[in-house]
């Protein structure tokens, strides 16, 4: 019976992959990982972790649980946990993320807004000298 349960469990760990040479229309809704080495003109939405590789173009807003991204994006991004954008990332578009890399060479263009992030801080008293 443990071993039915492991079967299950493995099987909804697929990935999904939009290969490279592959033109997509249309809005891209998932509930497992993706991985995208195609071009993709819609919306894109995933439960999970969204990779675009370095082929990968993608031209409509992402919401996801975290992404990577080495190709073309011209999105607005909002992610619940990790955004990672490597060195050969281009980012042209709005970000909303509760974690954020980015690795030196990657270009980005556009605003970013932590989730979670305390807005109600206040700047340190100045230091009192006493000459």
């Amino acid at each position: 019976m443990a071993k039915l349960y492991e079967q299950e469990e493995s099987s909804s760990a697929s990935v999904n992959v939009i290969s490279s040479g592959t033109m997509i229309t249309g809005d891209v809704v998932c509930s497992g990982d993706l991985r995208i080495d195609g071009n993709i003109k819609g919306n894109v939405r995933s439960k999970a972790k969204v990779i675009v590789g370095q082929s990968g173009i993608i031209d409509g807003d992402i919401n996801c649980k975290s992404i990577e991204i080495e190709g073309n994006v011209k999105a607005n991004v909002t992610v619940t946990d990790l955004m990672s954008l490597k060195s050969t990332a281009n980012l042209v578009g709005n970000i909303c993320a509760g974690k954020l890399a980015i690795e030196p060479g990657a270009n980005f263009a556009g605003n970013c807004k932590m989730q979670g992030m305390k807005t109600d801080v206040h700047p340190a008293a100045p230091a009192n000298d006493n000459k």
